[in-house]
């Protein structure tokens, strides 16, 4: 589990990443490579964020920036899957055991735990950051914050984009 101090320190540089980003896609590469880097436990940080489709579609997660394996889930409907639970209810979603989570989309089998975050842009999921870990409930209180604080500088950054 990360220590507090260095849960600190990574949260002070994405505030500093997020001040310096070029972009919002930017930040997000930075965020997702300071995560994979950053974090042992975290085999796999990438973000889902909510494709603009016609009305006649319905909506679905589109890959964004990832570090990674490859995942041959690059699109996923709202209503598969953690990530679409995540989306589809607005709130945060941590399996302990993905193997007994029906909801699991098989990605690597090296998963043993995810936690998945909304993005939220004035009050509306928009996307998600999903990180995967190889250790079974690697994911605590420590872990769910940082993840939620990463979640909330990209939507802070996407609310400054005019609609």
């Amino acid at each position: 589990m990360p220590d507090r101090s260095r849960t600190e320190e990574i949260l002070s540089e994405l505030d500093r990443l997020s001040r310096a980003a070029g972009s919002v896609k930017d930040f997000m590469w930075e965020v997702v490579s300071l995560l994979h880097d950053s974090m042992p436990r975290y085999h796999w940080v990438g973000f889902y964020m909510l494709e603009k489709s016609p009305v006649s579609h319905p909506p679905v997660l589109v890959l964004g920036p990832f570090q990674g394996a490859m995942t041959p889930h690059t699109r996923i409907p709202l209503n598969q899957g953690i990530c679409g639970a995540a989306a589809s209810t607005g709130k945060t979603v941590i399996v302990e055991d993905v193997s007994k989570d029906p909801r699991y989309l098989a990605c690597s089998t090296g998963t043993k735990s995810e936690i998945v975050m909304p993005i939220f842009v004035r009050g509306k999921v928009i996307g998600e950051l999903d990180i995967d870990s190889s250790f079974p409930a690697a994911f605590s209180d420590a872990d769910r914050t940082l993840v939620e604080r990463c979640a909330a500088l990209v939507g802070r950054q996407l609310e400054n984009i005019p609609v």
